[in-house]
Parts: structure tokens; sequence; C-alpha cells
């Protein structure tokens, strides 16, 4: 398997090496143009609403023409905005330079099509674990490399860097990436445009949707303010921002590797879905308790759990649920509603750390994974029910 998917991974891993420089520092880079809090959570609501538009475009035209075709392109874009961002002399061109990134990296969902096309549904969660640890080893060196440029070298280091790696991607996507074709009758067979839509009343499919939508709401409203909150809790800068992304990343790495492909073995997607939730409630519910560096590391172990468990099996149980003639389409629709969140919480949770300090900042997100984990634990009661039913008859 791993080596099935040993290309890809390595596309993933410089892609997000490139993008992971941005988190920490991006916040910061727009107070440097005098944005306000408020302001820091618009531009990252901006870039995932272009990521809400492109997601099910990018989705739908790889199950017609290919992963591969669709990856190139939106690797092209993605280098142009990293480079817009570089050179961008106010924070006018910074939100231009955001749109243009986000347009191009809606393609989240034709990489976990790809995966999914590749390898066979029992061995998914283990896949998707993978590519997660792709994700994050690129947020090991990603933010570390971001910090130390720019204490070095100021903002615009940084960003180049980030354009030369999307260019890397773009090359290795280009000679190193195998294409993934479909039968002339399943890509005769995709979904249209207007059927985007429709997967979302889709009874197989729209639970785990509403699922991604709810967790991602709660992840949304967290990172939008979680190098603010470093910040002021541990008053720190940019550059020491990144490094403590980066060891975050190495925790997740660890957790992606040894727990998620265990857990997935034993208990299912569905239930280690639900153990990543239960997490992530436990995790927002403490939040108020982080006062110094020994509570956040604590906690933060909770956090790298439920992110890589949650992260793993949600796309599991999508594609697990889908033909494959659309997989592309319904993934898509998945990475557009985790786009929704992004439009709609950043700029509110910005808004409740400057009205009410750090202590409610996970109260929002902890709404929002509980009402996931109880979607879940009534999807996993009817999947018991069926089974028991199955074998009855």
């Amino acid at each position: 398997m791993f080596a099935k998917l040993f290309p890809i991974l390595g596309i993933t891993f410089i892609d997000i090496l490139g993008f992971s420089i941005l988190i920490p520092i991006l916040p910061y880079y727009a107070r440097h143009f005098g944005a306000s809090y408020v302001v820091v959570g618009a531009l990252f609501s901006t870039f995932a609403f272009c990521q809400f538009i492109a997601g099910p475009l990018w989705g739908n035209l790889s199950d017609r023409i290919g992963r591969k075709a669709v990856l190139i392109i939106s690797q092209i874009g993605a280098t142009l905005g990293w480079a817009g961002l570089a050179f961008a002399p106010s924070l006018f061109w910074v939100f231009v330079a955001r749109i243009v990134e986000g347009i191009s990296g809606g393609n989240i969902s034709v990489t976990q099509a790809y995966v999914a096309d590749r390898i066979d549904p029992a061995q998914r969660s283990r896949a998707f674990a993978y590519v997660g640890a792709a994700f994050s080893a690129g947020f090991v060196f990603g933010p570390a490399a971001g910090g130390l440029l720019l204490a070095r070298y100021g903002y615009r280091t940084p960003f180049l860097l980030a354009a030369g790696l999307q260019v890397v991607t773009l090359l290795t996507t280009v000679f190193f990436l195998p294409e993934q074709v479909a039968a002339k009758a399943e890509r005769e067979k995709a979904a249209t445009f207007g059927d985007i839509v429709r997967f979302l009343g889709d009874a197989r499919v729209s639970p785990v949707l509403i699922q991604k939508l709810l967790f991602s709401l709660g992840l949304y409203a967290w990172f939008a303010v979680f190098a603010l909150l470093l910040g002021i809790l541990l008053r720190v800068g940019p550059s020491q921002t990144s490094y403590f992304f980066a060891l975050f990343a190495v925790l997740n790495i660890i957790v992606q590797l040894g727990l998620v492909g265990r857990l997935a073995d034993r208990f299912g997607a569905r239930a280690t879905s639900n153990i990543g939730l239960v997490s992530a409630c436990c995790f927002f519910l403490l939040v108020p308790l982080m006062h110094d560096r020994f509570s956040l590391g604590a906690t933060m172990i909770l956090f790298s759990v439920a992110l890589a468990l949650v992260n793993a099996t949600l796309p599991t149980l999508l594609t697990d649920h889908s033909p494959a003639n659309v997989r592309g389409t319904v993934l898509g629709v998945g990475a557009s509603l985790e786009s929704v969140a992004g439009v709609a919480v950043p700029t509110l949770s910005t808004a409740v750390l400057s009205a009410y300090g750090p202590p409610w900042t996970g109260a929002l997100s902890a709404c929002f994974c509980a009402g996931a984990l109880g979607l879940g634990l009534v999807a996993a009661r009817h999947e018991s029910r069926d089974r028991l039913a199955g074998r009855a008859g």
C-alpha cells in the first residue's frame, strides 16, 4: 500500500511544507499591514470561501478528465498565489493573493479521490492516516523554516520559499505521479455539475457530510485564534509560534502512524471517528485551563488524537458510501462544506477572543464537535442495527 501511495504522499508533503509556512505567520503579516483581529479572521474566511467555490468543481472535473491533470492546473495557480503574497504592497493585495491561492487550493478532494481509487476499502482509514502523516510532516519543517527565515530576512522570503516549493510539487506531479484512469463507462456516468447539490440530500453520504461540516466549523473556529492565543498566553511572537506548530506536527505524525491504523482495524472507521470526536470535545472544554506551556502541551496531545482520528476516518466513510464514478465529486462537496466552515466562523471566533478573552475561545468549537459526535453515535447505532438484521436474515 505504501508503494502505491508514495508519489502522492511525496507531493502532499512538499505541498503542505509550503502551505504550512503560512499558517503561523499570516495573522502577524496581516497585522503588519494594520489589520485588526476581525480583519485577520476575514482573511481566513476569504481563502475558505474561494475553496468553497472551487472544491466541488475540481472534484467533478477530476472525475471527468483525471486526477493528475486537475492537480497540475491547481498547482500552477497556487504558485502564482504564493508569489503574489510575497510581493503584496498592501493589505488589499494580500487578500487578492489569498483569493488566487484559495481557488487553486481547493484540490484536497482530488488528492483524497486519488488515494481512494488506488486503495482497497478495508485499508482506506490507514491510507488516509498516511496522507495525514505526510500533511503533518510538512507542518514539522514548514513552520520551523518559516520562523527562521522570517526572523532573519523578513516576511517576503518565507513566501518565496513556499512559491518555490509549489514549483517542485508541480514538477513532481508532471513527471512522477501515475494517472489513475477511470474506465470510459465510469467517465460517462460521472456526476454533472448540477448533481453536486444533490449529494447534500443523498441518504448515504449526507450524514457524513454534515458531520464533516460541524467538525470543520470547530476546527476553523480554533485555528483562526490559535496563533493569537499563543501570543497572549505565552507572550511569543510569530517565529516562536512557528516552532510550536512544528512540535505539534511531530506529535500528530506519531499519533497518525501509531494509533489510527490500529484503532480502525480493530473497531472500524465509524467507531474510530467517534473516539476522535469525543477527544475533540474534551480538548475544547479544557481550553479555559490553558495557562502555561505545561497545560497547553498536555491538552494538545488530546487535540492531536482528535485531529488524526477524525481526519482519517471521515474521508473513509465518505468514499465507502460513494460510487467510484462520482467519488471525486462527493469528496469535493465535503471539501466545499469544510470551506463553508472556514468562511463562517473565523471572524466570529476572533471577535469572541477580542471581546471575552482566551477562556471562551474553545466554546464554539466544543458545541460544533458535540453536534458531530451526536450524529456519529446515531449512525453507529443504525449501522449496528443493520448488521444484526443482516445476520438474522
